[in-house]
């Protein structure tokens, strides 16, 4: 994957944003960017491990221009002061790649009082997004990657229930929220029809990364075994941020770097249009 992203000049220069960047999927996609020259501002919880991954992207890429933004997701808040501090320091953004995710086993809330994966895995990528959409807009051509699941395929929204106050199953949540991210996807492409702005999501396929710590042992156990590995999982993404071959493609789901159809449901956009007003209502957009 190194060698055959590394060819790609339409990075070189570019500032790219990556949420969850200091391990799983998220890491390798910066890591791979960087190879390719890419200004890199990754985007971590924690200061501790994004630094310590920062500085191995560096050792490992050469490329000094790898940056950490520290943001609590889950935190409605943090996320306004990320998009601030973010248009504070740099004037262009060439790239979001909104991948942060969480997967707790039990029902928690947030600072907000919002169901943790609902706020985390979509809200924060529609608001951050949303905040940051001048720059993005000013920086064109440039592209916006959501990283969803082949989960997506298997549920449907409830309205009545979105943050799972009445029934909660991590997995079945967490398929919600993926869902999510692909009626975002295509209804953020609609609304960028002709800005230059191109917006796509993929899903990384059942990958070994450390979300599994929210698992059963058998899961993860499973998941050691026959998950791809992290690199393989990244490659979409990598291949949605740098390939010429998708430029000017927008509002698609990706996988094996190939397009695909994402569930029937997904391209209701009666139900992206009531999604993303509540979603602005919750974020106070």
């Amino acid at each position: 994957m190194t060698e055959k992203h590394s060819e790609q000049p339409i990075m070189k220069s570019k500032t790219c944003m990556i949420t969850g960047a200091n391990s799983g999927i998220g890491y390798i996609m910066a890591r791979e960017l960087a190879r390719m020259n890419a200004h890199i501002v990754m985007v971590c919880r924690s200061k501790e491990r994004g630094e310590a991954a920062r500085k191995k992207i560096i050792k490992q890429t050469k490329n000094e221009s790898v940056d950490l933004l520290i943001a609590d997701l889950s935190s409605m808040k943090q996320v306004r002061k990320l998009a601030e501090e973010f248009k504070d320091r740099y004037d262009n953004l060439h790239l979001l790649i909104n991948n942060a995710v969480i997967w707790p086993t039990e029902r928690m809330v947030t600072v907000d009082g919002l169901e943790m994966q609902f706020a985390v895995n979509h809200l924060s990528h529609l608001l951050l997004t949303n905040l940051l959409l001048d720059v993005i807009k000013a920086s064109a051509p440039a592209r916006i990657v959501n990283v969803s699941s082949g989960i997506h395929k298997r549920v449907k929204l409830d309205f009545d229930d979105l943050q799972s106050k009445k029934k909660y199953k991590h997995m079945w949540v967490y398929g919600r929220t993926k869902l999510m991210n692909v009626y975002f996807t295509h209804e953020l492409a609609r609304r960028l029809k002709g800005t230059d702005v191109t917006v796509n999501a993929f899903t990384p396929g059942m990958t070994s990364t450390n979300l599994g710590r929210f698992m059963s042992s058998f899961a993860q156990r499973f998941m050691r075994v026959f998950g791809r590995s992290p690199e393989k999982g990244a490659s979409t993404g990598v291949y949605l941020a740098s390939s010429p071959e998708v430029e000017g493609v927008t509002g698609m789901y990706f996988a094996n770097c190939r397009e695909r159809k994402s569930s029937k449901v997904s391209y209701d956009e009666a139900i992206a249009r009531r999604l993303w007003k509540v979603s602005e209502t919750l974020a106070d957009i």
